[in-house]
C-alpha cells in the first residue's frame, strides 16, 4: 500500500554497484530503511545529492507492516536547501547534529513531536543568516524535551548549579562531578529560554562554547544508553573557533 509522507535523511549506505538504503526518520513510520535502486547511476531518478544527511523530503512509499527494508515509489527535496550544502559553517552543524541523531533516535513507530522539531529546526538553519555559532548548542537543548529527559526548569534563574546526572537546578553541590557551575549555568539558562530565531542575540564566547558542548553531549550520555563517542563535534569547534 502506498503512503505520503515527510522525512529526513539520516544515514545512506552502499547496498549494490548502483543501488543504496537509506535510513530515514519519516513523519509517519518514525525510522525507516528504504532501498533506492540504481542510486548511483548517472541519469537517477532519485540521485545522491538528494538523499544526503539531515536532507528533508516530500516521499510516496510502499510500507510493510512486518518492517525490514521499504521501498520508495516518489522522493523530493521538500524544502529544496538553498544554503546548508554549500555553507561551510551549516554543512559542519549538520554533519555534527546529523551524528548525533543517528545516535538517539530509534524510534520505528510515529514520534509527530520529535519529527516536527527536527524538521523544521534543519528548514530554519538552512534560512538562517545570524546566531549560527549558537545553533547546535540551542538544538542539542531543546532536543532533550523530544527525547525525556528536558531540564526541570524550577528555580533555574536563582541556581548556583545544574546537576547533569539528575537534570535539575539547585542551590546545593551535587554529591558527584557532573554539573555546571559559574558562567555556564547562565548561559546554559539562556539557551533554554531563547527562541530559534533570537539566537544572535547570545553572547557566547568560544571558551564558553566549547565547554558547554562538551557538558551537554555528557548530559546525553547520562540519560541515554550506549551514546557512544560524538567524532564531529572536533570539526564545529574548529570551524566556530575566532
Amino acid at each position: 500500500m502506498l503512503h505520503k509522507t515527510r522525512g529526513i535523511v539520516f544515514k545512506t549506505t552502499d547496498y549494490s554497484e548502483s543501488s543504496v538504503v537509506v535510513q530515514v526518520f519519516t513523519e509517519k513510520f518514525g525510522l525507516q530503511s528504504y532501498l533506492i535502486n540504481g542510486a548511483r547511476k548517472p541519469r537517477a531518478k532519485i540521485r545522491m545529492n538528494m538523499i544526503q544527511p539531515l536532507h528533508l523530503l516530500d516521499m510516496v512509499v510502499y510500507h510493510k507492516l512486518n518492517g525490514g527494508i521499504q521501498r520508495v515509489s516518489e522522493l523530493r527535496n521538500v524544502p529544496l536547501f538553498e544554503s546548508l550544502p554549500y555553507d561551510l559553517t551549516k554543512s559542519s552543524l549538520a554533519l555534527f547534529l546529523n551524528e548525533v541523531l543517528y545516535k538517539v533516535v530509534k524510534h520505528h513507530h510515529e514520534d509527530l513531536p520529535l519529527f516536527e522539531f527536527i524538521f523544521h529546526s534543519i528548514a530554519l538553519l538552512d534560512r538562517m543568516e545570524t546566531g549560527l555559532n549558537n545553533f547546535h548548542l540551542w538544538f542539542l537543548s531543546h532536543l532533550s524535551r523530544y527525547l525525556g529527559f528536558y531540564p526541570e526548569r524550577t528555580n533555574e534563574r536563582v541556581s548556583a548549579y545544574f546537576d547533569l546526572r539528575n537534570g535539575v537546578f539547585t542551590n546545593v553541590p551535587p554529591g558527584h562531578v557532573h554539573f555546571l557551575h559559574g558562567s555556564l549555568v547562565k548561559k546554559f539558562t539562556e539557551l533554554l529560554e531563547t527562541k530559534i530565531d533570537s539566537l544572535h542575540v547570545l553572547r557566547i564566547n568560544n571558551t564558553e562554547r566549547r565547554e558547554l558542548l562538551s557538558r551537554i553531549l555528557d548530559y546525553y550520555r547520562l540519560h541515554v544508553d550506549n551514546f557512544s563517542e560524538i567524532r564531529s563535534h572536533k570539526i564545529i569547534e574548529e570551524v566556530l573557533s575566532p
